[in-house]
């Protein structure tokens, strides 16, 4: 089998291990290679290869009602690189998603934690970042629908 193309998966059965990994990220490979029907080495190897070749980015779970989350607007130092410090910040923890915007903040960032307190120290690192100016956040209080 060739291997995938960067960015996208190679065959059919990539595409079934996508599919699977998206209704439970946590799927043990045996039982993620049974569903697909291949062995659990072959399922193990191919979604190693697409983490690697940047088909699938970074593995995440959804958060039950009791997590706290929040959003966040960042300005970031006039002369930065944006697109840097929105991977940094991609990689912080409790950064569950990063968007690059326009307007008057740079970067919107969604955190989430278990608790409140946590959202804060998730938000005083974010403030730490090289670059970071300034930043604006509004906690969720409930999804709607």
């Amino acid at each position: 089998m060739s291997g995938s193309l960067p960015g996208g998966p190679a065959d059919g059965l990539d595409r079934r291990l996508l599919s699977e990994l998206a209704g439970d990220g946590r799927l043990p490979y045996a039982e993620l290679g049974r569903r697909v029907g291949v062995s659990e080495s072959e399922a193990r190897r191919r979604v190693e290869r697409m983490a690697s070749d940047g088909t699938i980015r970074r593995f995440t779970m959804e958060r039950g009602a009791r997590g706290a989350s929040a959003v966040v607007l960042v300005s970031v130092e006039s002369g930065s690189d944006t697109a840097r410090i929105s991977e940094d910040l991609a990689r912080m923890e409790g950064a569950e998603t990063v968007y690059e915007i326009t307007g008057q903040y740079d970067i919107l960032v969604i955190m989430g934690a278990d608790t409140i307190p946590a959202i804060n120290d998730g938000i005083d690192g974010l403030r730490r970042t090289p670059g970071v100016a300034d930043t604006n956040t509004v906690i969720i209080l409930r999804k709607v629908g």
